[in-house]
């Protein structure tokens, strides 16, 4: 399926998700969970860091993300381990499974088979199995969405996301042709400039989704920071004029108020040096909402680069080389 389809059904995706986590079945832990890994890279990764923000002022037990080979030394028999990998081959997730096998740990896989659904099947861990076949960073929405589901399945948050997921569908639905038409008009004035994604820390999957789209959909260099951290040490970096960066801010009516007027003065302070600034507010009523609201502006603004820059946004032959390159190696 191209990509171009495949960001357009990103609301139906979402939808069909909700269905899966409805139908999940989870098991009760044998030791009480005092505190979450979520082990995963990439396109299944950046759902992690998206939901440890969503959640983080609701779970009373700590989030770590890791996209590594490599676990923390804290996870034993009480630590909850979601294992994400759409795939399920992604060599550094496998390594961290057997990893949080080793240490006894609760172990729950959210994938669409491979190596890591044997794994789950012969040990008998919960897993959640998601459609397939597609490439990994057009499935956010399946992989994510699970994860509420996890969380609340093991009793570490409220029900209370369901409405926003549910919200988030309609919103998307609603907003897809004028999210079309901004992001194409975003696409223009970003193709052959070096895009610099900047947003509130508490929207920062939002902007290294976007970053890693324009990176693999749209083969272009990227980078993003948060503020307020942006503001103690990559603000001093803008003292010569540059045409070639093009700076994108995400923006939100949620974002704490004296970090939108961090925002505001910083807006100020780039446009000295170039004059390709843009803003792009979220909408919605939830944080929830609004971030899969700046993902699919994200997504469609990537597709619409590798449109006007005439490329495929399906093919990552140089992650195939990378791999190919990892297998020969014992």
């Amino acid at each position: 399926m191209l990509m171009k389809n495949l960001v357009a059904n990103f609301a139906s995706q979402l939808n069909e998700a909700i269905q899966i986590g409805e139908k999940a079945v989870f098991t009760k832990p044998s030791n009480e969970i005092r505190n979450v890994l979520v082990t995963g890279l990439g396109g299944s990764g950046i759902g992690g860091t998206i939901i440890s923000q969503a959640t983080a002022r609701e779970m009373n037990v700590p989030l770590l993300v890791s996209k590594d080979y490599f676990i923390p030394g804290f996870v034993n028999r009480h630590t909850l381990v979601i294992v994400s990998s759409y795939s399920g081959n992604t060599e550094e997730t496998l390594q961290a499974m057997e990893a949080a096998m080793e240490k006894n740990a609760k172990v729950i896989c959210v994938t669409s088979g491979g190596k890591i659904l044997e794994l789950a099947r012969k040990n008998n861990f919960d897993h959640i199995i998601i459609p397939g076949g597609m490439p990994p960073r057009s499935c956010l929405a399946y992989s994510m969405t699970q994860l509420f589901y996890v969380l609340e399945g093991y009793s570490l948050i409220s029900s209370s996301y369901r409405n926003d997921l549910k919200k988030s569908v309609t919103l998307l639905q609603t907003e897809q042709e004028p999210i079309m038409q901004s992001a194409r008009a975003l696409a223009e004035k970003l193709v052959h400039k070096i895009p610099v994604i900047y947003a509130a820390a508490d929207y920062e999957g939002a902007a290294i989704r976007f970053r890693q789209q324009i990176n693999e959909n749209s083969k272009m260099v990227c980078w993003h920071h948060v503020l307020p951290e942006m503001n103690h040490n990559e603000l001093v970096g803008w003292t010569e004029k540059n045409e070639d960066l093009a700076v994108v801010m995400l923006r939100n009516t949620d974002d704490y108020n004296r970090t939108q007027k961090r925002m505001e003065i910083t807006g100020d302070v780039i446009r000295k040096y170039t004059p390709h600034y843009f803003e792009v507010w979220g909408k919605g009523e939830s944080r929830l909402e609004k971030t899969f609201y700046l993902i699919h502006f994200g997504d469609w603004v990537s597709w619409y680069l590798s449109e006007i820059k005439n490329i495929d946004a399906t093919e990552v032959n140089v992650i195939d080389f990378l791999k190919g390159s990892l297998a020969t190696l014992k």
